[in-house]
């Protein structure tokens, strides 16, 4: 078998190192060249995934003229260029060839679900699946014991990412609720902007727990007005991805939250990363979809507010502090068992 994976950042090289312990090969399709040839030469890509060793295995190429060979193949595009980027690949892939999204974000522009604009490029032709869940690229390319969770409506999809990516230490779970697994992964980096930014404000950890759990109640909210099913964001890709991306210091939505506390504007906290910082397109997206479906998402209100209507930060928390008095039960807390 030979995996097919879209992407060099630091999520397509950690998945790549997955793969490579069940594959032949691994085809890896890099932009930029500086990465490509310090790849082939020394087996690393310092610029997004520093300290992991690439198995020899690992093939960086620059078209996508190899990916006929693969049985399974892997996005792991930022969401801006996933449209783009399929519509590429398209013609070099053999019929049938399952694909997953292992992007966390929504299309610019449109807001729609990522494995909805695969499912527009690729039609009918390739059974599509989704790939989410608690996982710093990091850890996982160090070979840290960490699980995620693939979804697709076709069964057999699901399960043929599941068995070119189970390892040892990357334990891969099924699920048919793609939506659902979909937008966990997605709208907690709104949460996790916003923890980031309760950091930089010199708040305690009883803020940051109240904001996860109500950030929680918000997702699940905007999720099964989309479609998702509530049980779903109990899981690894619900409330697996926002405890980690709230938490961990290499969590880079957190960080983003933690410069913007601390005065950055959001043109220079971009500008500081070579890396996409997802929350705050999703942040976008989220805030335009509650509005359109009526969803109640006062958190990601707060957070738009300071991020493209500059907001004090301090401000925002005390807003949301001081809203109307409300019945926790009648508010829409996670019905996970419905």
């Amino acid at each position: 078998m030979n995996i097919g994976i879209i992407g060099g950042g630091g999520w397509g090289t950690a998945l790549a190192t997955v793969g490579a312990k069940n594959a032949q090969h691994v085809i890896m399709w890099v932009r930029e060249d500086a990465v490509r040839e310090e790849i082939l030469r020394h087996r690393t890509n310092s610029s997004f995934l520093p300290g992991v060793k690439l198995p020899e295995n690992v093939v960086p190429v620059d078209t996508f003229t190899d990916f006929a060979q693969c049985s399974l193949v892997i996005l792991a595009v930022p969401s801006a260029y996933m449209r783009a980027t399929a519509l590429s690949v398209r013609a070099h892939l053999r019929p049938g060839t399952p694909i997953v999204s292992a992007a966390k974000g929504f299309e610019p522009d449109t807001n729609l679900r990522l494995s909805f604009v695969l499912s527009q490029v690729f039609d009918a032709y390739h059974p599509l699946a989704v790939l989410s869940g608690p996982n710093i690229a990091l850890e996982v390319g160090r070979g840290i014991p960490s699980a995620a969770v693939v979804a697709s409506p076709e069964a057999h999809c699901a399960t043929a990412a599941q068995r070119a990516l189970m390892t040892g230490t990357f334990r891969v779970y099924t699920n048919r609720d793609h939506i659902g697994v979909e937008l966990g992964g997605a709208l907690k980096n709104v949460i996790a902007l916003a923890a980031g930014i309760i950091d930089g404000l010199g708040y305690g950890d009883n803020t940051k727990a109240a904001l996860m759990t109500r950030g929680m109640a918000e997702i699940v909210r905007l999720g099964r007005a989309l479609g998702a099913e509530a049980a779903t964001f109990a899981g690894l890709s619900g409330m697996g991805d926002l405890i980690v991306t709230c938490t961990s210091t290499h969590s880079r939505n957190r960080r983003a939250g933690l410069a913007l506390a601390q005065g950055q504007t959001l043109a220079q906290v971009q500008g500081a990363t070579p890396m996409v910082i997802e929350g705050v397109n999703t942040t976008h997206a989220a805030y335009q979809l509650a509005e359109a479906h009526g969803v109640d998402m006062p958190i990601t209100q707060a957070l738009y507010e300071v991020l493209f209507n500059q907001r004090d930060p301090r401000e925002a928390v005390i807003g949301l502090m001081t809203r109307a008095e409300k019945n926790e039960t009648e508010e829409s807390l996670p019905q996970f068992a419905k």
